[in-house]
């Protein structure tokens, strides 16, 4: 496990800090096969996890919205048959934060384990 995954997501207000360019690629090391996307003007973290059937996808998607509500930061999650897709972005900053890039490795880690 990452050191990402082993932090602890904090408390944002519409004040927080976006992460730079510069911060988005550092971070993007821990998270290598999450895509960069931009929908609605705002750049956010997405990843398809696939799994063969559709107990197994919504297994998943309990598991990363417990995740979530542990933390305090809730992802956009659409669960289809053997395909779950999870976006994180910060909804208070309209951006990506650290945050997001915390979520997305502590997803991966749910995911393999």
């Amino acid at each position: 496990m990452g050191s990402l995954a082993s932090e602890r997501c904090v408390a944002c207000r519409g004040d927080s800090p976006r992460v730079t360019a510069a911060e988005v690629e550092e971070l993007r090391r821990e998270v290598p096969d999450w895509d960069l996307v931009e929908r609605d003007g705002i750049l956010r973290l997405e990843k398809v996890f696939r799994y063969p059937d559709f107990g197994e996808a919504l297994a998943f998607t309990n598991r990363v919205g417990f995740l979530a509500e542990v933390e305090g930061h809730h992802p956009a999650i659409l669960t289809e048959w053997g395909r779950v897709t999870v976006r994180w972005w910060t909804h208070q900053i309209r951006w990506l934060h650290r945050n997001d890039f915390v979520m997305a490795a502590k997803t991966d880690a749910l995911a393999s384990g």
